[in-house]
């Protein structure tokens, strides 16, 4: 019996081995984030040093995400077929491959390929961590899912800092050469110690617990393929990129958005701390988007995941017509951006969550992972908003982006809750 499907011989055994297999996923993800977190600190450095203009830039932005997600469903099928092990390896290699050559490019072209090699590599760590947690917590999907995902969406907090100081001293050119080398080592250390359940691990939970405690949920395992063919998947499709959206335009634009709101070097002191105002929004803002996914998570686990839908992308429209409104303030832009952050990163644990109670565990990497291709769509806006703040100024973009989020707020409530309690009941019968 292979490594991947150890089979561990006490049920306690296995539930702290489930909780060491979730750390290690939160370790592989915290050290890919700053791919994507980080972006935003390296666009106008690297326009400064080749004049090649943000919309060009963002290009690579959106190239990553494309690649980060839409293969993923391959990814999450290598994965549940050969276990986390292998995938991720694969995928730390490329990460730190891929901040490597940024280092050296001086071309758009070297830069997009660059981007093309860190996507693949971050998808291949992402959807592995995800998929395997949705596997190991069955009953506690959401909460899991968030810890993970918080890795992701809270790992670049420590190193936003470290990453500023260096680009201001030594240049954005070596700082993506040492922190590619540092952060693919080590997710090709973690990568040694991962491993899934066995096929009867869920059983033995049930019967230990006596029931496996999810909410709206199916005993059916879907396929990839059959969970395409129905109407929930992509409604939870469009959604998803709707949220996404929203949340990617701040991730990628923030750095412009200082900068044209002239915040970007303003000191900002909250709590007897004194920052330029992008650099701690920046941090605010990672902590608050990684705190989310376990929270809002966990909220999921109680009430219903369409009703945390509703609830936090409610907030998230709020959020970002505050920020256009009120934004040019230092002190209310780091707040305000924090609390966009806030009601936005939660996406990363609702959905993967919802799919999971709706489509069943045996597939989870993949299908999760075919929903995830949802962030990559998303991405596709991203350079268009760089040209709509040209034309209309940042708040046409601000007030589109919000209503979109109130949109799927009304659609998680009124519409995805409905539809999918009704095919789970078909798929009971």
């Amino acid at each position: 019996m292979s490594s991947e499907n150890i089979s561990l011989p006490t049920t306690a055994a296995t539930l702290t081995n489930r909780w060491l297999q979730l750390a290690i996923g939160v370790i592989c993800m915290s050290m890919i984030a700053n791919l994507q977190y980080g972006w935003t600190l390296f666009v106008n450095p690297i326009n400064d040093k080749y004049g090649w203009g943000k919309p060009a830039i963002q290009v690579a932005f959106t190239i990553f995400v494309v690649l980060e997600t839409w293969l993923v469903p391959i990814e999450g099928w290598f994965v549940d077929k050969y276990g986390p092990k292998i995938v991720t390896l694969f995928g730390g290699v490329l990460c730190g491959i891929a901040w490597a050559l940024n280092s050296i490019a001086d071309s758009l072209t070297l830069l997009y390929t660059a981007a093309a090699i860190g996507g693949v590599g971050a998808g291949a760590v992402y959807g592995t961590c995800v998929g395997n947690a949705l596997k190991w917590f069955p009953d506690r999907r959401g909460l899991a899912a968030g810890l993970t995902a918080m890795g992701f969406g809270a790992g670049s907090a420590l190193t936003i800092v470290p990453i500023a100081n260096m680009i201001a001293t030594q240049g954005y050119q070596s700082t993506f050469l040492f922190f590619g080398v540092l952060q693919g080592i080590i997710v090709l250390i973690a990568a040694m110690f991962l491993q899934k359940p066995d096929s009867g691990y869920r059983e033995r939970m049930q019967k230990t617990s006596g029931k496996v405690k999810t909410l709206i949920s199916t005993t059916r395992q879907y396929t990839t393929m059959e969970m395409a063919k129905t109407p929930v998947f992509w409604l939870m499709y469009v959604m998803f990129v709707m949220m996404a959206a929203g949340g990617l335009m701040a991730t990628a634009q923030l750095g412009p958005i200082a900068k044209d709101f002239k915040l970007d070097g303003v000191p900002v002191s909250i709590l007897g701390l004194t920052l330029p105002a992008l650099t701690f929004a920046l941090s605010i803002d990672r902590v608050l988007n990684g705190v989310t996914r376990p929270f809002f998570g966990w909220v999921s686990d109680q009430i219903g995941r369409e009703n945390t839908m509703f609830i936090a992308f409610g907030i998230e429209a709020i959020g970002i017509v505050l920020l256009g409104q009120y934004g040019q303030d230092p002190v209310l832009f780091v707040i305000l951006t924090g609390l966009v952050f806030f009601a936005w990163g939660e996406i990363y644990s609702l959905f993967p969550a919802t799919c999971g109670d709706t489509y069943g565990e045996a597939n989870a990497s993949a299908n999760a992972g075919l929903l995830y291709t949802a962030k990559g769509t998303a991405s596709l806006l991203i350079p268009f908003t760089s040209v709509l703040s040209q034309s209309g100024g940042w708040n046409l973009v601000f007030y589109i982006a919000a209503g979109m989020s109130a949109l799927s707020a009304l659609l998680a409530l009124f519409v995805l809750k409905p539809m999918r309690q009704r095919q789970i009941e078909r798929s009971l019968r």
